[in-house]
């Protein structure tokens, strides 16, 4: 039999929830959480194993309960946070409390399996709170920026309501997401095989179509141009205009990439496709293979733009012309092309950067539009 899905609880221990003398602490509420999730079963067996700090086990050697909590967070399957707006215990001259530093462990290295649920009095999110303590400001401050709350909660019975759709929709996304990445290490058979057999340009085709459709699922989006060839996504409410290509063969492959080359340079043709409140072009573009930073600057030209490696492939955004690349990578078949899509819009809403995306295709698309009028005028 597998192992059992590890989940780690990190809370504070002492504050009482809902806050206020007489109710209980979290140090009770995590106790009673362990239990009861603990002893759900499916076709009666467990498939839960609950790690609270708690029950932590003596530690030999230099480990100290700090070093204990940073392992479960790099140990376990995934990790609720039960956020109250305290930071926790800093120790000596501390500068990051320990609930602090589990999150910032848990999204720093593996996001994907963080759910945050605000537990929290009202007052701290009133704009003009502000913590007397430096540590819980900075740990309220940090927890803004991220935005990635799953829930609320402010009685027990609706921490435990929210705790139980939080760990139904992870264990849904981690068994599809185990699928995936099983499914990637496997491209010499089935759908993967016969993409793999086609030429350069049925597999970009299929690629780019593969996108297009999956863009075209989301709510609000709508195809444009000539031939339908373009599609308008809304981005954090934006409509934005969405140029998708693809890229057959590994990016290393100089005939496979320059089937795309620098896109960017021609958007001024696609100025008359965005209206006045739209924002765009940004490119998606499909890669069959995987998809590098370094390659990545090589086609954008420059490398003084923000680069990053992500879990769909590789996002890349310049802040002075506002151009805009994202790179899914391993598009292999149609399951994984579908899944990286999704995974970039996960990632955006997760780290905020869908109005940072947003914003920037708005002034893109004033930049296109000047270049336009400018090329008209010298025609």
């Amino acid at each position: 039999m597998a192992d059992l899905i590890k989940i780690m609880i990190s809370s504070r221990c002492n504050d009482n929830f809902p806050a206020g003398d007489g109710n209980p602490t979290l140090s009770k509420i995590r106790r009673m959480l362990k239990e009861k999730i603990e002893s759900e079963k499916l076709f009666n067996l467990p498939i839960f194993e609950v790690w609270i700090n708690e029950e932590i086990p003596p530690q030999g050697g230099n480990w100290d309960s700090w070093d204990v909590c940073m392992n479960a967070v790099e140990d376990c399957d995934l990790l609720i946070a039960l956020y109250n707006g305290n930071a926790g215990y800093a120790g000596e001259n501390g500068s990051i409390g320990i609930c602090h530093a589990e999150l910032s462990r848990g999204l720093n290295i593996f996001p994907g399996k963080v759910r945050v649920i605000d537990i929290a009095d009202p007052k701290i999110e009133q704009k003009d709170y502000r913590d007397p303590n430096p540590l819980n400001e900075n740990f309220q401050k940090y927890v803004r920026e991220q935005n990635r709350f799953s829930g609320k909660a402010s009685s027990f019975e609706e921490l435990e309501t929210v705790i139980y759709a939080t760990l139904t929709d992870a264990i849904i996304k981690l068994v599809k997401d185990g699928v995936t990445t099983t499914s990637k290490t496997n491209y010499h058979s089935g759908e993967a095989l016969d993409w793999s057999r086609k030429s350069y340009s049925e597999r970009r085709d299929l690629m780019t179509s593969v996108v297009k459709n999956s863009l075209l699922g989301r709510a609000g989006t709508k195809l444009t141009g000539e031939q339908n060839k373009f599609l308008i996504v809304n981005i954090h409410s934006i409509p934005v205009l969405i140029n998708v290509d693809a890229i057959p063969d590994a990016m290393s492959v100089s005939p496979a990439r320059e089937l795309v080359g620098q896109p960017f340079l021609s958007d001024y043709k696609l100025a008359n496709l965005i209206a006045d409140n739209e924002g765009g072009p940004v490119h998606i573009i499909a890669c069959h293979k995987g998809a590098t930073e370094s390659q990545a600057k090589k086609m954008l030209g420059f490398s003084d733009a923000t680069v990053v490696a992500t879990p769909f492939g590789v996002y890349v955004a310049d802040n002075i012309q506002k151009i805009q690349f994202i790179f899914i990578a391993n598009c292999r078949d149609e399951a994984t092309t579908r899944q990286g899509v999704q995974r970039f819009f996960d990632w955006l809403i997760q780290n905020s950067e869908d109005a940072r995306l947003a914003s920037r295709a708005i002034s893109r698309a004033k930049i296109v539009k000047l270049i336009a009028e400018e090329k008209n005028k010298s025609n």
